[in-house]
């Protein structure tokens, strides 16, 4: 029998933290066709107000936003965690450079994601970070 994924197999509850318009919406067409649903908010502020009334399984956040950056924005929700509580974050970026990948991780991102949205990258980075 074949093993899957929360991802895979569960509805995820994911907000989606972009500042252009058609990124919220395709980010969200997608989601809702994966079977997961999807809330909006353009900014890292407005992202962290939404995480500290709500609980989601993910975010996907862009690291370029006015107000408050993706990458402010994760440092912090990781400054703000207790022991066994980490956020899930997807960060999700349109200069896709092959270091991308380290430096978001090294930010604390759980992992990266490039524009315009891929829905098989999309698909494995949500079932790779699902799986801690």
């Amino acid at each position: 029998m074949a093993q899957h994924s929360r991802s895979s197999s569960q509805s995820l509850s994911v907000l989606v933290v972009d500042d252009d318009y058609f990124m919220q919406r395709m980010a969200v067409t997608v989601l809702e066709a994966l079977g997961h649903t999807g809330v909006v908010v353009d900014d890292g502020r407005k992202a962290l107000d939404c995480l500290s009334k709500r609980r989601f399984d993910v975010v996907l956040m862009d690291v370029m936003m006015p107000v408050m950056d993706g990458l402010e924005a994760l440092a912090a929700i990781r400054g703000r965690e207790h022991m066994g509580s980490r956020q899930r974050i997807i960060m999700v970026t349109g200069h896709a450079e092959p270091t991308d990948r380290m430096r978001l991780e090294q930010a604390g991102a759980d992992g990266y994601i490039s524009k315009p949205i891929d829905i098989a990258q999309l698909l494995r980075e949500l079932d790779r970070v699902m799986l801690f």
